[in-house]
């Protein structure tokens, strides 16, 4: 049987698959000829990430497919339920990433309170010319130990922001549509544990409350934080999007930038994916990165052997 890993797996993945007596084919096809491939190639597995759609149109041209596998998390380019309807498995790779789209979030958050996303735009060009002045201006940086970070989502990636927070003596709250009250582990390196209980709260009492805030839930018909949520917040608050493009409205998110009232932001997903805008990319004030948020060696190849498990357990 042949697998189309269309968006790519890691090595590790493609070898247990292999391995299992699977053809895997790494090609990229393109949007447009993803249809015609599948069917003249007879393939029996697909396996995407974010930028291959896979829509009723393909679903009902390729008699042959009878799984496909998201590497990531969200499945909102899949058709989940349409293409479950026909009897074709589909499934996911949501604990893989986690551990690494938290680290990120740290990542644009430790950036922001020392403007690190905006030094390392201006000292490359004014570092030699201004050097003190870039000095005075960056200055005045904030640390993220004792404040209150919140967070929005309280699934796996929700929980592994959690550890990292309370490992550097921040204060959690959350907000979750289906938990209560969730027992946070922390593990050490030497196999001692600890275990904090963190309580949710709605998001209308999250965002008075928090220092920062993290967004961690699936896409939305309509954005989680808008402008009338951000006249809520503390002043000064940061915000950090690492889950899906349009959770945040981008026209508020700027408004609130440019008035102060949020003063930094770290965006990974954008409500224009691949062509983010240009006000967003252009603000100083904004961390950009580019939907990176799973891309870590360690969680590709965590991925590609959690695709490969389930598709020899499901073809096999």
């Amino acid at each position: 049987m042949k697998i189309l890993a269309n968006d790519g797996i890691a090595p590790g993945g493609k070898k247990q698959l292999e391995e299992a007596g699977f053809e895997v084919i790494t090609t990229k096809v393109a949007q447009e000829q993803l249809s015609n491939y599948l069917k003249e190639n007879k393939i029996s597995g697909l396996i995407v990430r974010s930028a291959t759609k896979v829509r009723k149109d393909i679903i009902n041209e390729c008699p042959d497919l009878k799984i496909i596998g998201r590497a990531g998390v969200g499945m909102d380019n899949i058709d989940v339920e349409y293409a479950r309807s026909k009897g074709i498995h589909v499934f996911n790779t949501p604990a893989a990433s986690s551990a690494s789209v938290a680290e990120l979030v740290f990542a644009h958050l430790y950036g922001g309170v020392r403007y690190l996303h905006d030094a390392n735009r201006l000292m490359p060009l004014e570092g030699d010319s201004r050097f003190k002045e870039l000095k005075k201006n960056y200055a005045g940086g904030r640390e993220l130990r004792g404040k209150t970070l919140g967070i929005i989502g309280f699934g796996r990636i929700g929980r592994e922001v959690a550890k990292i927070a309370l490992g550097i003596g921040m204060k959690v709250i959350a907000s979750d549509r289906t938990e209560g009250e969730a027992l946070i582990t922390l593990e050490f390196y030497n196999h001692q544990e600890i275990k904090i209980p963190i309580k949710t709260e709605p998001v209308e009492e999250l965002i008075k409350h928090s220092d920062f805030i993290t967004l961690h839930v699936p896409s939305q018909k309509e954005p989680v934080l808008g402008r009338e949520e951000f006249g809520q917040m503390k002043d000064g608050v940061g915000i950090i999007n690492a889950a899906r493009g349009g959770v945040i409205d981008e026209v508020a998110l700027v408004e609130a930038l440019d008035s102060g009232k949020v003063a930094f932001a770290g965006l990974d997903t954008f409500e224009h994916e691949p062509s983010p805008a240009i006000k967003v990319l252009m603000n100083g004030k904004v961390s950009l990165s580019p939907h990176i948020g799973a891309a870590t060696n360690e969680a590709q190849e965590r991925i590609g052997y959690e695709l490969a498990h389930e598709i020899i357990k499901v073809l096999k």
